[in-house]
């Protein structure tokens, strides 16, 4: 009786190093993200259909959607406004924005480096209350933090709006956790058996590590302070300098509500965050992509 051997199959190599599928996806995958992408900004693009037309571009059926040709007219009301100084509170909320951004950036970075890295007594403990700060909405804070801003006398000032914000437990965070990933313990050993203090391990070390992560969290602060409006508005109503958040929402009160003009400006506040937004947008990928694939 004989038996017969099976042969194993032999790989081409043309295959090694091969997807096993092709990944590329269908049209109906582009389809569907195109579709999704004209709902997302169609929004956006009708605020400027409406900054750039008339009054009754707002209550015409249907509405319309094509662009008209008084933005220049309608801009002109909105930083002209004696009620509203929409230029100067652009102007605050840049420094604003520019200031909780750097400071986040710093502290968040080394808080986030010395929780990752060093060992100290109640390290792990103190990582948890970060955590669970974060579970605490901010309207619970707001008397109690609004009675300590009157007792530094900073209650109506730019100073009450970025104080509270110069850095955030997402930022800690999110720092720790790339941190542990990106940088390994044997390279801040081999540093500390150079001599090298730990200011110097987290300049020279850790901040070129971190670019990614740095640029991520950047972005989103920026954008987050810009839109905030809720504590600016309890800060800076009624001042004559606010945010433009605030601004916005002066220009929208009153017995008649002009929208033409208040999607012009919000066009204006929009505008800077689009080109942020376009100018990082890969760094944001980036650093997401970076955090995600080490280990």
């Amino acid at each position: 009786m004989t038996a017969t051997a099976t042969r194993p199959r032999k790989r081409s190599l043309k295959n090694i190093g091969r997807a096993p599928q092709d990944t590329r996806g269908s049209w109906h995958t582009y389809l569907g993200l195109a579709a999704f992408l004209a709902l997302s900004a169609f929004p956006l693009y009708w605020m400027f259909v409406i900054a750039t037309s008339d009054d009754e571009a707002v209550s015409q059926i249907p509405p319309s959607v094509v662009p008209g040709d008084q933005l220049m007219e309608n801009l002109h009301e909105v930083f002209t406004m004696q009620q509203v100084y929409f230029a100067a509170s652009l102007i605050n909320s840049f420094i604003v924005s520019a200031a909780v951004t750097a400071s986040t950036l710093f502290f968040c970075s080394m808080a986030g480096f010395a929780f990752a890295k060093l060992r100290f007594p109640g390290r792990d403990k103190l990582m948890i209350v970060v955590i669970l700060t974060l579970t605490i909405p901010n309207q619970l804070g707001i008397v109690a933090l609004y009675i300590l801003m009157g007792k530094f006398g900073w209650n109506g000032t730019l100073v009450s709006v970025i104080v509270p914000f110069l850095v955030s437990a997402f930022g800690v965070f999110y720092m720790r956790q790339f941190i542990m990933q990106a940088v390994p313990d044997e390279l801040v050993e081999s540093a500390r058996m150079d001599g090298a203090l730990t200011m110097r391990v987290y300049w020279s070390i850790v901040l070129p590590a971190i670019r990614p992560a740095l640029a991520v969290l950047g972005l989103l602060t920026f954008v987050a302070t810009w839109n905030e409006f809720q504590w600016p508005l309890i800060q800076l109503n009624g001042t004559p300098f606010p945010t433009s958040m605030v601004a916005l929402s002066d220009l929208a009160s009153g017995n008649y509500v002009i929208y033409r003009r208040v999607l012009a400006g919000a066009f204006v506040a929009t505008v800077p965050l689009l080109v942020l937004l376009l100018l990082g947008g890969r760094q944001i990928v980036r650093g997401i992509m970076e955090g995600a694939v080490k280990s």
